[in-house]
Formats: structure tokens, C-alpha cells, sequence
């Protein structure tokens, strides 16, 4: 079980961590928390049923990681540019889709990134052995969605567009600043691998 999540029993999934990798992940995920945001207003509203309502932003994010986070939806066949014409008209379907879109994914992203951080603070750590974290199947897919934006999060960060970036890296000297980075986007890659498989029936 070490460094991969295993099945058990009711269709949960438990893996073993040391105390190191529980200060990593927790602190991926609180930097996760705090790039996802507060969400629209920030605060509770007083009428819920506005809330429900709200519009989200219309055009996609600055920031890189939250451009690979919340991508537009519309682009050219292939990802490639489209012609000048159905640019624009595909910039406002985009535009559109995210207004009605952007809130509930970040919400979404909140609350996976909030269930990691309640499991591992749950979790006791006996001594240099670690500890096991088992968690049920609502919590695995929450761990799985929140896996996946920090990877997509790090992978930003890295220039990774595809596999031939991701071959690269594992070329890189020790001595290259990247390499702590490369290190836990590669390890969280196969912790997301083993728990995908896992919730697989």
C-alpha cells in the first residue's frame, strides 16, 4: 500500500503516508484553496436563491494555472485558431458557457480541495511510520478531482502541454530548480493513477 491507494471494503480506498507527504499535500491543496478562491462575493449571501442565481465571469482568468483550471469552452477543431469570423462568435459562446459555468466548477474545486484537507487534518500520524488514510467512496472522488487540479495546477507551472514535456522533465539535472516541482507532479500522477483504479468496478 505504500505510494498508491488500494481498494477496500463498501468501495473506499486507502493508502499509506508518511508525515512528509501528508505536509505536502496539505499544503498543495491550502495554496489549491487560496488560487480557487473565495468565490463570487466572498461572503454567505442573505438571499440564497440569488446566490443560486448568480452570473460568473465572462471572460476566462489571467492567471495560467487558472486558464488550465477553467479553460474556455469553445475553441477552434483541435484547439487550433479559428477563422476571424467564428473567433468571435466562439469567444461569446465561451464567454457565455463560462458566466453560467465558472461559479459552480470553482465551488466544486473548493469543496474537493476542503475534503483533502479535512481527511489528512482527521488523520493521526503514530511516530516515523505514518499513517493509513482510508476514505469512503464520496471522499475518494474528491481526493481523485482534487489530485487532478493540483496536477493540472503544477503542470501549468512546468510549461506541460503533453507527454513529450512530461519526458523531458524526467531528464531534468537534480540540481535544476524545477526538479522538487517535477518530483510531486510525478508522484501525485501516480497516486491519481492507483486511485482511479481503484474506483474503477
Amino acid at each position: 500500500m505504500p505510494g498508491h491507494f488500494e481498494p477496500i471494503s463498501g468501495g473506499g480506498a486507502a493508502v499509506a503516508l508518511d508525515e512528509v507527504e501528508i505536509s505536502i499535500i496539505r499544503s498543495l491543496a491550502v495554496q489549491l484553496l487560496e488560487l480557487v478562491g473565495p468565490g463570487p462575493g466572498g461572503d454567505a449571501s442573505d438571499d440564497p436563491l440569488a446566490e443560486l442565481f448568480a452570473e460568473g465571469p465572462s471572460e476566462p482568468p489571467s492567471d495560467p494555472v487558472l486558464q488550465r483550471l477553467f479553460p474556455d469552452a469553445y475553441s477552434g477543431p483541435g484547439g487550433e485558431e479559428a477563422a476571424p469570423g467564428d473567433a468571435d462568435e466562439l469567444r461569446a459562446h465561451s464567454a457565455e458557457f463560462r458566466r453560467f459555468t465558472e461559479n459552480d466548477l470553482r465551488a466544486k474545486k473548493r469543496e474537493d480541495a476542503l475534503a483533502v484537507i479535512r481527511s489528512l487534518d482527521m488523520l493521526t500520524v503514530a511516530g516515523h511510520g505514518g499513517a493509513v488514510l482510508e476514505l469512503t467512496p464520496d471522499e475518494s472522488r474528491q481526493w481523485l478531482g482534487a489530485l487532478n487540479d493540483l496536477r493540472l495546477a503544477i503542470g501549468s507551472r512546468l510549461d506541460i502541454a503533453d507527454e513529450e514535456d512530461t519526458d523531458v522533465l524526467y531528464r531534468l539535472p537534480d540540481e535544476d530548480p524545477r526538479k522538487p516541482m517535477v518530483m510531486a507532479y510525478l508522484w501525485l500522477g501516480g497516486l491519481q493513477e492507483t486511485l482511479v483504479d481503484t474506483l474503477m468496478p
